[in-house]
């Protein structure tokens, strides 16, 4: 596919991931209502969308780690999914942390077709043997290296050795919401020379979640995530609507991009956001921050009386990949002394 000239040469190939009711419970603080989600599901089922995610944010049995539960637990979304989408793939999203594989056994034999498990790229190695054991529970196992542009390319290509040839596929997540065209094309690029199947998640605290998702295609990935009306954790997602729509004008109708816009508007009035500080969205991406830190840079910054862009900052010198909680602790003693 060539998107400089405007041609779409390679559409048979070009997949798109559904994942509103995944990533967007975010932004409804988990809490969602089942006769909306049912609706939803019922009337995605009629749409050319490849795949849908559904359940808690986070991922499955986040609650297993302290966080908030989702109001549908994991069972129940079970069996609104598999009664609703009898014509498409379903799934989950996993952490290693809190997911347990009989877990994954259990919904894979409810009908659970795909499960796309997410860590950062350095804890890639330490994971192999849950990757691996993960294929032999499901139908599809994804990876998703979470925060992918904090380690550097070719660092990132070298964590994936051994990686299990039963994964389904390998996934470049922007989860700052940080990176640029460019970045998305070598990133994607890296990764397709040793995975045939590649996708792209990405946020959009710079604007930039729509283009970076058609750059990922240009580069060889075959499949996308967005979400409808681009809903999600802080700035949101690439609006599934709003990808379809540029397919259209780049080749064909390939996923009824009006009947989306139809569905996001239906979003729109049914899954009110949580207002978010669109200051911290943007430092957050320039500086390398993933959201699920803000309340703590800002509870510490108002603790040390310091700039949180400045005690961000001090924690990505400090920190050897992605800053974490201990990083921005230090950072904050070391912005004090």
């Amino acid at each position: 596919m060539s998107l400089l000239d405007g041609r779409l040469d390679e559409a048979p190939t070009i997949k798109l991931l559904d994942c509103t009711l995944r990533d967007g419970s975010y932004a409804v603080d988990f809490q969602l209502d089942e006769g909306f989600v049912t609706n939803l599901l019922t009337r995605l089922n009629d749409i050319p969308v490849a795949k849908v995610e559904v359940g808690h944010g986070i991922g499955l049995e986040a609650e297993r780690s302290g966080i908030k539960a989702c109001n549908i637990d994991h069972y129940r979304w079970a069996e609104i999914a598999t009664a609703t989408l009898t014509d498409k793939p379903w799934g989950m999203f996993a952490q290693p942390e809190f997911t347990r594989l009989s877990t994954v056994e259990d919904l894979s034999g409810r009908g659970m077709s795909f499960i796309r498990i997410g860590m950062e790229p350095d804890r890639v190695p330490e994971h192999l043997d849950y990757l691996r054991r993960a294929t032999e529970l499901c139908g599809e196992v994804y990876l998703n290296l979470m925060k992918s542009s904090a380690t550097p390319v070719r660092q990132l290509v070298r964590l994936l050795d051994g990686l299990s040839p039963d994964v389904a596929g390998v996934y470049v997540v922007d989860s700052y919401g940080a990176m640029l065209p460019a970045d998305v094309q070598t990133y994607v690029s890296a990764v397709r020379q040793d995975f045939p199947v590649v996708g792209f998640h990405g946020h959009d605290n710079l604007g930039m979640a729509n283009i970076n998702s058609l750059t990922a295609l240009q580069a060889g990935a075959t499949i996308v995530d967005a979400t409808l009306d681009g809903i999600g954790r802080g700035s949101g997602n690439a609006a599934i609507e709003s990808l379809a729509g540029a397919l259209k004008i780049l080749g064909s109708d390939l996923f009824d991009y009006a009947e989306l816009a139809k569905l996001a508007a239906y979003c729109r009035a049914n899954m009110v956001a949580l207002p978010e500080d669109r200051t911290m969205q943007v430092l957050g991406a320039v500086i390398g921050i993933h959201s699920g830190f803000f309340p703590l840079v800002e509870e510490l910054a108002g603790e040390y009386h310091t700039d949180p862009a400045r005690l961000m900052e001090t924690a990505v010198r400090i920190a050897d990949h992605s800053p974490r909680q201990d990083d921005f602790r230090t950072a904050a003693h070391q912005i004090s002394a």
